[in-house]
């Protein structure tokens, strides 16, 4: 798995790398669900270890990671990323998952390198109380209790503000500006057929990070894992700021919390990290290309298990603010099923890694 034009960088270039991972919490990594890895293998002491390898390995200057357990956050990632220079935040989601044990609780996990960012400001997003905000301001009381039971999922989003560091610029910078990045990481794991509260629990986000851009003209990054292939609302919304009334996914609503589809908008001027790549001519990016999809122009997958293949995970940065320098190769998928699917003995969880090296442009005006 090799890094495309960005083993070569330089601190003082000028650019940053962020990293997206859903590392699969040791909760959901059972022997049933992947009978195809060698119990050793999916054992937790031996993931830890070949997971922490990986991310290190990546020299990235801010890590978002999803399906981080509380007690693997505050026992393992922290200390061990601190090490290698890394400052962590975390956001635990908002339930207890199986025993009850919040210790199992996963949630997001957001990392940045000491010497190149400072921690300027932290957004908690708990869906939870968003839904009960929207439940009692819209649904009539006769529905609020089946409305809660659909709308109340637990996740969760991170948001924070990093300041580039004055030494150690990665911005082209004006003098005496300080220089802010947005990093939002998220993992939207709600069942399929809630259609309507996916892409409910998406525009509730970046309704929030609107209110940040508006607060401040400052590039933004969405990473993680959510849970949406490319074509469906949450992705058009996403991607295109609009989901198309005609969407077959909007027919899924029995709350009406979708409507009027014309509120389904948001501006922020968001591209997909990889799509950058489609634009590209040269020997090396032909290969890269074909491991994209030529519809949405993502990677064709990043969640492989024996009964799924498919685009789940992105990076999303504001176009008049970043520009894509490089990106991590992707892996394609005649290696991967050497050992049937993921995890495997040689990768540990069951979606691969996102990176992007970036660049920060002049930023043009936000509407």
């Amino acid at each position: 798995m090799g890094h495309l034009d960005v083993d070569g960088r330089m601190a003082s270039s000028g650019t940053f790398t962020v990293l997206s991972y859903n590392i699969l919490s040791e909760a959901y990594a059972s022997n049933d669900l992947y009978n195809y890895c060698p119990s050793w293998a999916l054992s937790w002491p031996y993931r830890r270890q070949n997971l922490l390898r990986e991310i290190v390995a990546y020299r990235a200057d801010i890590i978002c990671l999803q399906e981080v357990q509380s007690d693997h956050f505050d026992e393992f990632f922290s200390p061990e990323l601190d090490k290698h220079g890394y400052y962590g935040l975390y956001k635990r989601k908002t339930n207890e998952v199986y025993s009850g044990n919040t210790n199992t609780i996963d949630g997001c996990a957001t990392f940045f390198r000491r010497d190149r960012f400072s921690h300027v400001k932290k957004y908690e997003v708990e869906f939870n109380k968003a839904a009960q905000s929207l439940t009692e301001a819209t649904i009539p009381t006769t529905q609020k209790k089946t409305a809660l039971n659909r709308l109340v999922k637990d996740n969760v989003a991170l948001i924070v503000v990093l300041e580039a560091k004055v030494n150690n610029q990665p911005f082209d910078n004006n003098a005496g500006k300080r220089q802010l990045l947005c990093v939002a990481n998220t993992h939207v794991n709600v069942p399929q057929d809630l259609k309507d509260v996916k892409l409910w629990q998406v525009h509730t986000l970046l309704k929030g990070l609107e209110k940040i851009a508006a607060s401040a003209d400052i590039p933004m990054l969405v990473c993680g894992d959510f849970n949406s292939v490319p074509g469906s609302a949450p992705h058009a919304l996403l991607a295109m700021g609009k989901v198309d009334p005609s969407h077959p996914d909007l027919v899924v609503d029995p709350l009406n919390i979708l409507r009027p589809h014309s509120k389904l908008v948001h501006q922020l001027p968001l591209v997909i990290a990889y799509s950058s790549f489609a634009r590209t001519v040269g020997l090396g990016y032909e290969q890269h290309k074909r491991r994209l999809d030529g519809g949405s122009n993502e990677p064709l997958f990043t969640n492989v298990t024996r009964d799924f293949i498919g685009t789940l995970d992105y990076i999303f940065y504001t176009a008049d603010s970043l520009v894509v320098e490089s990106l991590l190769e992707l892996l394609d998928e005649e290696s991967l099923r050497k050992d049937t699917a993921l995890p495997s003995p040689e990768w540990s969880s069951d979606h691969i890694a996102l990176l992007a090296e970036f660049r920060c442009c002049k930023n043009k005006s936000r509407r």
